[in-house]
């Protein structure tokens, strides 16, 4: 697909993380595999996110041999939804995004991987490189720059991540083939570090996108004042590249075009603090918060299975599993906040994204 993958993440858009469906032998579930892709298509996502936290890091390890099928079978199943779509006169864009990890040896390869599966930007992990300073990991990134288009990525260090200052991020964004970053420290103030570091590097050609699951409404209705230029300005995040989409994104997608609106209204409605105060509850349940997120991603699987999207919630990782109580908890939000769900949209169509 030709994609010009700064306008379109600058327009802002719904990125679901897409998780891995699996057997209950633990290989790859292809049926529903492709259904979840062809899910998040028929949604109007405006990309999907393949290889990251919610596909399970596991899958980079040579030993397991899932990066490349994973991608591949993602990148060729969106093509043919979207070329359906193109056939009825809906032909729109569409970005594909490869979670990329490692050292640099690693993350160069996965990013020329990615490439050749027409991939159009890579999310950078910095997971791997320890104790690297800021001026190692910003080489790091150029690297992979030099092969595909970045997104940057703050990751919380509850799953993984590691603390990286505001002069990282300054650093990092005068990167040219940067291109976004995936802002989710689930810290308000580690958010407006990149934020801050962003607007001061003059790069208003950087779509800056919320991964705090936690607060997605709040991080998309808020305008970030930065002095920058000789005066003030405000930067917005646009989009979201989410796990938390990657369940209910018929609803998510409509969420944001509403948002979309809403900041461009002269009042700020204050239902939408309702609505923040919702998702993030919903979201709790789902990530399993109340126990350091250890059943973040089967709770996800447990949302789809609910669905019919999913056939079970098993992971790479055996241990991984519902934690004690999370079952209810998903019970409690699902009858509390059925607005945030899209059921009857996927009951409509889920046969047909399981077919062959």
């Amino acid at each position: 697909m030709s994609l010009n993958v700064r306008r379109h993440l600058l327009a802002g858009q719904v990125i679901p993380a897409h998780p891995l469906a699996l057997t209950p032998t633990r290989e790859l579930d292809e049926r529903h595999q492709r259904a979840l892709t062809r899910y998040y298509v028929a949604s109007g996502a405006g990309g999907i996110a393949v290889g990251v936290h919610t596909t399970q890091f596991a899958i980079h390890a040579p030993q397991v041999g899932l990066y490349r099928p994973v991608l591949e079978l993602a990148a060729e199943t969106a093509r043919a939804a979207l070329a359906r779509e193109a056939a009825g006169g809906a032909a729109r864009d569409f970005a594909l995004v490869a979670g990329i990890v490692g050292d640099t040896r690693q993350a160069v390869h996965e990013a020329e991987v990615a490439r050749a599966l027409g991939y159009h930007a890579g999310l950078l992990s910095l997971a791997a490189m320890g104790d690297a300073d800021d001026a190692a990991l910003v080489r790091h990134a150029r690297a992979v720059a030099e092969v595909l288009p970045v997104f940057g990525f703050y990751l919380q260090p509850a799953v993984g991540g590691r603390t990286l200052g505001h002069r990282f991020w300054r650093d990092l964004a005068e990167l040219p083939n940067l291109v976004a970053i995936k802002v989710a420290p689930f810290d308000r103030y580690r958010s407006f570090d990149v934020v801050r570091a962003v607007a001061e590097a003059g790069r208003d050609d950087v779509a800056l996108y919320t991964g705090n699951d936690d607060s997605i409404v709040v991080d998309l209705l808020t305008p970030f004042p930065v002095q920058a230029g000789g005066g003030r300005v405000l930067r917005r995040m646009v989009g979201g590249l989410l796990g938390q989409w990657a369940v209910w994104t018929r609803a998510a997608v409509e969420m944001l075009a509403e948002l979309k609106r809403a900041v461009g209204a002269p009042a700020l409605d204050p239902a939408w603090l309702a609505r923040a105060a919702a998702l993030t509850d919903a979201n709790g349940a789902i990530f399993d918060a109340h126990h350091g997120y250890a059943g973040c991603l089967p709770g996800i699987h447990e949302v789809l299975r609910r669905q019919g999207l999913m056939r079970g919630v098993w992971t790479l990782e055996p241990h991984e599993r519902l934690s004690p109580g999370q079952s209810e908890e998903l019970d409690r939000v699902l009858r509390s906040y059925p607005e945030l769900t899209d059921d009857e949209f996927v009951a409509e169509y889920r046969d047909e994204w399981l077919a062959p």
